[in-house]
């Protein structure tokens, strides 16, 4: 018989869902997603993407690998909450340092489970994404109901400010497997690369790392002059939480940069923000892409990729003008947008997470693409 704490989690159109608590002793409110990944949730509780939204597991048993200290995308958990079926009581991995539970209870976020997660999710399919509120220490229905409906929630928010580094920093940790081979030019040296840093995962940086690339990391809110001061070879724009349309700043600073004909590389919120920057527009998708298994075909090769997906707004095709910029990928689950490129400039972006922590490695080649437009337009270190 479990002795943990009641825990209550109310959605902003009244549904009730009672559970159990762990993590931390407390309350917090969000966006409701859910992820569809089977193994990888110490990566999805670290990715700064996740900021503003609670994140409902669909896989049904979580926490049997305990956390690691190896596995992180970043040092903070930026999520507001977690939501699985059934919490393991057991942490069987050897390279676990913590439980599941204790490591969410050192960062402030509540956990729920024992609640029925297959219906939530059919809700969140069916409705959307809600607002939604956790919490083990106010018992009241209604105060809760009236809590999350007085929640502003994320859209039209700037999250990135909350998670983007503080100041400039190198980057030379590379990947622990080896790279895929190059199968086109080689550089001679390493490309300086400026790293604009909305949120950006680890194991981004860490093959960028692995495909040749001197990597330097700057805060979001870096000008373009402050960039260029620098002399990069190349642009790398990363991804990141929210909604894109509210970075105008941001924006404008890909824009100059971008004109420049530095060669450019955006990953999700980098992908939309350079559609902004090109004078598209973005929308806000009914329940977004969460998970490893989104299927994407590469519109340019006529081949399909199993790819890792972590966004809840998409480009709108028909805001791009296209005599400029070409649609490169498409999902084939519902045709959204998935990759972008510029017909004058060296510039391309997707969607999709390469990465892949968690997640198939079919899209890890865009880095070494990404390398051969580098090499391709002479970009080496002085």
């Amino acid at each position: 018989m479990s002795t943990r704490k009641p825990c209550l989690l109310v959605l902003e159109d009244g549904s009730i869902y009672a559970g159990r608590q762990f993590g931390h002793d407390g309350e917090s409110c969000g966006e409701l997603v859910f992820n569809t990944a089977m193994s990888g949730y110490q990566e999805v509780l670290t990715d700064p993407s996740y900021r503003g939204q609670i994140v409902l597991m669909t896989y049904p048993l979580i926490g049997n690998t305990g956390v690691n200290e190896e596995d992180v995308e970043s040092d903070r958990c930026d999520l507001q909450g977690f939501i699985v079926r059934e919490l393991s009581p057991i942490v069987s991995n050897q390279r676990a340092t913590s439980d599941l539970s204790s490591w969410l209870e050192a960062r402030g976020v509540v956990g729920i489970e024992g609640i029925d997660t297959r219906a939530l999710v059919r809700k969140v399919r069916t409705e959307g994404a809600l607002r939604a509120i956790l919490s083990s220490v106010d018992g009241d229905p209604a105060s809760l109901l009236a809590k999350v409906r007085a929640w502003p929630g994320t859209a039209g928010r700037d999250l990135v400010c909350e998670v983007t580094c503080a100041k400039p920093h190198d980057w030379t940790e590379g990947l622990d497997t080896p790279f895929l081979p190059r199968r086109g030019p080689v550089t001679t040296g390493k490309p300086r690369l400026a790293v604009l840093d909305f949120g950006i995962k680890r194991n981004m940086l860490r093959g960028l790392v692995a495909a040749g690339f001197g990597v330097k990391v700057f805060p979001a809110s870096t000008p373009a002059a402050a960039i260029l001061e620098e002399a990069p070879d190349c642009l790398f724009l990363s991804n990141g939480p929210g909604d894109p349309e509210p970075l105008g700043a941001s924006i404008a600073t890909i824009r100059e940069l971008v004109q420049t004909g530095l060669p450019t590389f955006g990953i999700c919120l980098g992908h939309q923000l350079v559609a902004h920057a090109l004078g598209g527009r973005t929308v806000k998708m009914k329940f977004g892409h969460h998970g490893a298994n989104q299927p994407v075909i590469d519109l340019t090769t006529e081949r399909t990729e199993i790819t890792s997906q972590n966004h809840s707004f998409v480009v709108d095709a028909g805001s791009l003008d296209a005599g400029m910029v070409e649609v490169t990928h498409k999902n084939l689950n519902d045709d959204t947008v998935e990759g972008l490129r510029h017909r004058e400039l060296p510039l391309f972006t997707v969607q999709y997470h390469p990465e892949a922590a968690p997640g198939p490695r079919d899209a890890f080649y865009l880095f070494e693409r990404f390398a051969n437009l580098v090499a391709e337009r002479g970009a080496t270190a002085s």
